[in-house]
């Protein structure tokens, strides 16, 4: 076990390998009250706690690290991890959406402290598979505060959340309410239907979610079943830059309740699902809230499937910059460089073939020293790289195009921001290299600190 002490500004420091029962508490941080709902959550202030905390943690890591007598992967990438802008999302999402109960994706990223921190705040839990509902169900939460969110489920995993009590799980076809009825005919059924998610950056309803023509047949045969069908999911994709896809989803949304009403349901339970992004969910809240309040009575329960909302902006990486090429254009003879760091998209950085991420990566340390939040001067001079990760695989890039100070050499770190949402969780071992990589977490709000220390 790890401890990284952070100076006096750290409220909280932990490694990946501690356990919630030896979280230490350090004294720090001011906690910023919240604003009026519609408003930014941040201010400012918690951010610049945020950075140092990060900068100093990343500091002290590298500062640990002698590549000249250190073992074999002592240099991998690691991460950090602010467990305090979890908790300031969280606050974020109750001030603009208080009406919608979150339900984090745990695909999205499945870190252990992240889902205490969520659990210890009351959040319910979008699960997709037999180990994320364990994952969930270790942490002794209740299994009322999971939805088993796939509407095409192994018929295994079917029995083993029947065993656990898994009870709410969606469909979207005909032979998975036959699964139901065959190996949890008591499950309470979401509907789940396909939506307009044409300006999503992930689409869904490409392959779940049952069109609208095909929901009446669906609930009759539900009906017939003698299955329960207690409300209606959807999904309107994944980085949704479209506000008004929510609005359409919810009236979608509430034909299909109508249609079970007719049939004898009793719905009463909306899924809005997830797709949120950072950067524009004022924008999206703004809208969502008032269709959910306009089409549905506030005794219908609304659930909400956030993941990269949660975490995308929590965790950093760092990576160690293993070798440099110099490419000639031979037309005008200006020179470029290859750069080839320790991680890549085999591991951390999957997200740039599979989710559309754009990493950005920053100098963290070079011969001049220590560069973490520090801006580029005008006027600096900055010359273009590409990044590559270390497997033999010619589409390991991570970017193909990347202006940097000209002193990035071998053995400097570069470090990208915005790197919590589906990137552990989806690296692999391909070539050898190791899918598991050290976390080092940092608190930059007492209140998260609190609630994993107690």
């Amino acid at each position: 076990m790890v401890f990284v002490e952070i100076e006096s500004a750290a409220p909280l420091i932990l490694s990946s390998s501690t356990t919630s029962s030896s979280i230490k508490q350090m004294p720090g941080t001011a906690f910023v009250a919240p604003v009026a709902a519609g408003h930014s959550y941040y201010d400012g202030s918690e951010k610049a706690t945020s950075k140092a905390l990060i900068s100093n943690a990343l500091a002290r890591r590298i500062s640990s690290i002698n590549i000249d007598n250190c073992e074999a992967g002592g240099e991998d990438a690691f991460f950090v991890a602010d467990l305090g802008e979890v908790y300031r999302q969280h606050l974020r999402w109750k001030l603009n959406l208080p009406r919608i109960e979150p339900f984090y994706a745990v695909k999205c990223n499945p870190d252990p402290q992240v889902l205490r921190l969520l659990a210890n705040l009351g959040c319910g839990f979008d699960c997709a598979s037999k180990k994320e509902i364990e994952s969930v169900l270790s942490m002794d939460i209740s299994p009322s505060r999971i939805i088993y969110a796939h509407p095409c489920k192994t018929a295994s995993f079917i029995r083993y959340a029947a065993s656990e009590g898994v009870e709410h799980m969606t469909f979207d076809n005909a032979e998975e309410l036959y699964k139901c009825q065959r190996y949890f005919p008591s499950a309470r059924l979401l509907l789940r239907i396909a939506t307009d998610d044409s300006k999503a950056l992930c689409r869904l309803s490409v392959k779940y979610g049952a069109p609208l023509d095909s929901t009446a047949s669906l609930l009759a045969l539900a009906k017939d079943l003698g299955l329960n069908v207690v409300g209606v999911s959807f999904h309107v994709g994944s980085g949704t830059y479209d506000p008004t896809a929510y609005i359409s989803a919810v009236e979608d949304a509430r034909h299909v309740f109508d249609e079970g009403a007719d049939l004898g349901f009793d719905m009463k339970l909306l899924d809005v699902g997830g797709g949120y992004g950072h950067k524009n969910f004022e924008a999206i809240a703004s809208v969502l809230g008032p269709a959910v309040d306009q089409y549905f009575p506030s005794n219908v329960r609304v659930i909400a499937e956030p993941g990269r909302y949660y975490v995308a902006s929590a965790f950093t990486v760092a990576a160690h910059v293993i070798a440099r090429r110099t490419v000639v254009d031979p037309l005008t003879g200006e020179s470029s460089f290859m750069l080839y760091l320790n991680d890549g998209v085999y591991g951390n950085f999957s997200g740039v073939m599979f989710d559309h991420q754009t990493p950005i990566p920053k100098v963290l340390t070079n011969r001049d020293g220590f560069w973490y939040g520090k801006k580029r001067e005008d006027g600096e001079r900055v010359v273009k790289y590409s990044i590559w990760g270390p497997t033999c695989d010619g589409l390991d890039c991570i970017s193909s195009e990347s202006y940097l100070p000209e002193v990035v050499e071998v053995g400097d770190w570069l470090y990208f921001s915005e790197m919590g949402a589906y990137s552990k969780c989806s690296a692999t071992k391909f070539n050898g290299f190791s899918d598991d990589h050290e976390i080092i977490y940092v608190s930059s709000e007492p209140g998260a600190a609190a609630l994993l220390q107690g």
